[in-house]
């Protein structure tokens, strides 16, 4: 079983940059797609982003495009969300999942989630 922990929320002014990390522990993940999700208050979860085992390919949500980078080390373990140019609208908290399932936008294993506020 593999356990997820993101890092790295807090609160920052727009336009403010955040880099959240997802240490994975008690199995390797670097043969696994790794993805970002995040939801606000009253909101739907959302798809950020994901990255290939290889950290080669990357898929970005639209609303994120050119603002937002994912990555990944398989030396460590773990993987990163870049954040610049933040707005308001990104106020949410943030999972990172791992491992994804055949056949649905589901993952099987995800993180507690870190709380970023943006503040206009």
């Amino acid at each position: 079983q593999v356990q997820l922990v993101e890092s790295g929320g807090g609160l920052v002014q727009a336009g403010g940059s955040l880099r959240l990390s997802c240490a994975a522990s008690r199995r390797t993940i670097s043969s696994y797609t790794m993805a970002w999700f995040r939801q606000a208050p009253g909101k739907e979860r959302e798809f950020v982003g994901s990255v290939s085992w290889d950290g080669k390919s990357t898929y970005y949500a639209d609303f994120v495009k050119g603002r937002f980078t994912i990555s990944r080390d398989n030396a460590k373990n773990t993987g990163y969300l870049q954040m610049n140019s933040l707005k308001p609208e990104d106020t949410a908290r943030y999972y990172c999942a791992a491992r994804s399932i055949p056949g649905t936008t589901d993952y099987y294993y995800w993180g507690q989630g870190t709380q970023v506020t943006v503040s206009s």
